[in-house]
Parts: C-alpha cells; sequence; structure tokens
C-alpha cells in the first residue's frame, strides 16, 4: 500500500475522527472506501457514454422531443 499525506481543517478532521469512531472504522478505511467508489464513478460515465453512443447509431437521439410515431414505434 502507499501512503498519502492530505490537509483539512483542525475541526474537520476531529469531527471525522469522532464520526469514524462511532461507526467502528478508521479515517484510513473510510477514505479506502471513497477512492473506490470515486474512481468506479468514473466506469460508470464511460459506461453512460458508450450506451449513448449505442442509441445514437440506432437513430435514437436524446435531447429533443420524440413524435408521436417514434414513440409508438415497435422494433
Amino acid at each position: 500500500m502507499r501512503n498519502i499525506t492530505l490537509s483539512a481543517d483542525e475541526r474537520l478532521i476531529d469531527e471525522a475522527r469522532r464520526q469514524a469512531a462511532f461507526e467502528n472504522r478508521s479515517l484510513n478505511d473510510l477514505f479506502r472506501d471513497w477512492l473506490r467508489q470515486y474512481t468506479a464513478a468514473g466506469g460508470a460515465a464511460a459506461d453512460f457514454d458508450g450506451m449513448m453512443g449505442r442509441l445514437d447509431a440506432r437513430g435514437i437521439r436524446a435531447g429533443r422531443k420524440f413524435t408521436r410515431g417514434e414513440m409508438n414505434e415497435r422494433r
């Protein structure tokens, strides 16, 4: 594992430590969880962009109103 150094307001750190202790966790543990969630969110954005590209390739374009015929069309 690699170490990093972070800076934050002392009162914020103290409050975070109290909250972590209440949850029986450490700040390091909480930060690792946050990093996992943060990096996973980037993957979700890429998945969304890929899905939008596939829809566009099929002629489905977001950002406009569909006609009644388009909304009722069966494929």
